[in-house]
């Protein structure tokens, strides 16, 4: 294997280098998923604004957060999609980004009621940095992406006017959702991970194991979202299932990040069947 630190070459504007550094597409896509929960809650657009705000900015420390603490990481492996290795992005500015949207996190999530707030701010956005700053190495690297996506739902819930847990099947859905991500977005990088020393619960799983696992996850918190509710699922169920059911067979079949974009999506489809359910 090639070491040592990728050869700098021009790169994308700053905003976008900045954007792909923070892992943009799912951080946006977690802030899409919050704003579609606060849409289905009781919350006033203003306040759903906030919390969403708040949710994308604690999503932006952590994808800023991870790319710095891997730098050495991903130079050995000459990882040149990230900007920080390319040299299109200097490290003074992913380090101000990353204080200036923590600082953003922390008043937005103290705008949203102190108890949607300290969720946000430690189970969600803190559970990223646990996994940054260590967990991500250990058998337990599943554990933070759990908390974060199983405790969403709460973060919105919690800041409405009777401030409340989410239910036990949404935070069950939404904590599925979070580890299969993770069994995914992890399997392109299992070879080098190891080589640099990673090795969470995809290593120790192998590529087989953790493609059958987040298939089963999937699978579990789509049916989680269908039957949860209280009530009869809706007549249209299957149409939106039906898709789900081909994104579950990517997972399985699919490389590269495919697997990944997957799982978002199944995400982004079981939030709308809630929100369409009302």
């Amino acid at each position: 294997m090639t070491t040592g630190t990728a050869p700098t070459r021009p790169g994308p504007p700053s905003p976008v280098a900045l954007l792909t550094a923070a892992h943009g597409g799912p951080a946006l896509a977690v802030a899409a998923i919050a704003g579609l929960l606060a849409l289905r809650s009781d919350l006033d657009p203003l306040d759903a604004a906030v919390v969403t705000a708040a949710v994308l900015a604690g999503q932006l420390t952590i994808g800023w957060g991870n790319d710095l603490r891997d730098l050495p990481r991903d130079r050995a492996a000459c990882r040149t999609g990230k900007p920080l290795v390319t040299g299109a992005l200097p490290v003074g500015r992913v380090v101000r980004a990353l204080a200036v949207a923590g600082l953003a996190c922390i008043v937005l999530s103290a705008l949203a009621g102190w108890r949607s707030g300290l969720v946000n701010v430690v189970l969600g956005a803190g559970a990223g940095h646990a996994y940054n700053l260590g967990l991500k190495s250990t058998r337990w690297s599943w554990a933070p992406y759990a908390s974060a996506f199983g405790t969403l739902p709460s973060v919105v819930t919690l800041a409405g006017p009777a401030p409340a847990w989410a239910p036990l099947w949404m935070t069950g859905a939404g904590a599925a959702l979070g580890v299969a991500a993770h069994l995914l977005n992890t399997l392109p990088d299992l070879a080098d991970d190891e080589r640099t020393g990673v090795r969470g619960l995809p290593h120790r799983l192998g590529e087989r194991l953790s493609r059958t696992l987040a298939a089963s996850l999937l699978a579990t918190a789509s049916l989680l979202a269908v039957f949860g509710p209280a009530g009869p699922p809706p007549a249209w169920a299957p149409a939106v299932l039906a898709p789900v059911a081909f994104l579950m067979v990517l997972t399985a079949a699919a490389h590269g990040r495919a697997p990944f974009r997957a799982a978002v999506t199944v995400a982004l489809l079981d939030v709308v069947l809630l929100v369409a359910a009302g």
